[in-house]
């Protein structure tokens, strides 16, 4: 299904893990920063509805979208944190750049989950235009922020549940 088919903010909260003893790393890109400061607070405020401390979410700004692998590294490799959000938007231009951009930071994060055996989640926008990136920054489609936060919680319950046999 398309975001343009879902609200980017509705989704299933059965069975979340109990998150107020684990510490979140937020990266988020300065481009664009009308729609990334949007997704920074919803992912933000997600983590908090879900019983994550204020105390245990720490941020850290990039550049630009391209820096966010470099960034989610960086947080992913300290043992006391358990998720690394990454948050930009990169838009569609004239040329190929976004192309570009958007692969290597996909498979980029990919790479920094598996190096380092913990969620880091890829919460970047790929929109056409900045319309389309507006209203998945909590407009019309929600907020990719809230989904990638709770994709972090979720992903931390997974881990639990493979790897420690945890319900």
């Amino acid at each position: 299904m398309s975001s343009a088919d879902k609200n980017l903010s509705v989704f299933t909260t059965e069975g979340l893990p109990d998150i107020s003893n684990k510490k979140f790393a937020i990266a988020v890109a300065e481009w664009n920063s009308e729609v990334t400061e949007k997704l920074f607070e919803g992912a933000y405020q997600t983590l908090i509805t879900y019983g994550a401390l204020p105390a245990n979410i720490v941020r850290g700004n990039v550049p630009g979208s391209f820096e966010l692998t470099m960034a989610s590294q960086w947080f992913a490799q300290r043992a006391d944190i358990d998720a690394v959000i990454a948050l930009g938007v990169v838009i569609q231009g004239e040329t190929k750049h976004n192309d570009y951009i958007n692969h290597a930071v996909a498979q980029g994060i990919t790479n920094v989950s598996l190096k380092y055996d913990k969620p880091v989640i890829f919460g970047v926008l790929t929109p056409n235009n900045m319309e389309q990136a507006l209203e998945r920054s909590g407009g019309v489609h929600g907020n990719k922020g809230d989904e990638a936060a709770i994709t972090a919680i979720k992903m931390i319950g997974l881990k639990a549940q493979a790897v420690n046999g945890q319900a």
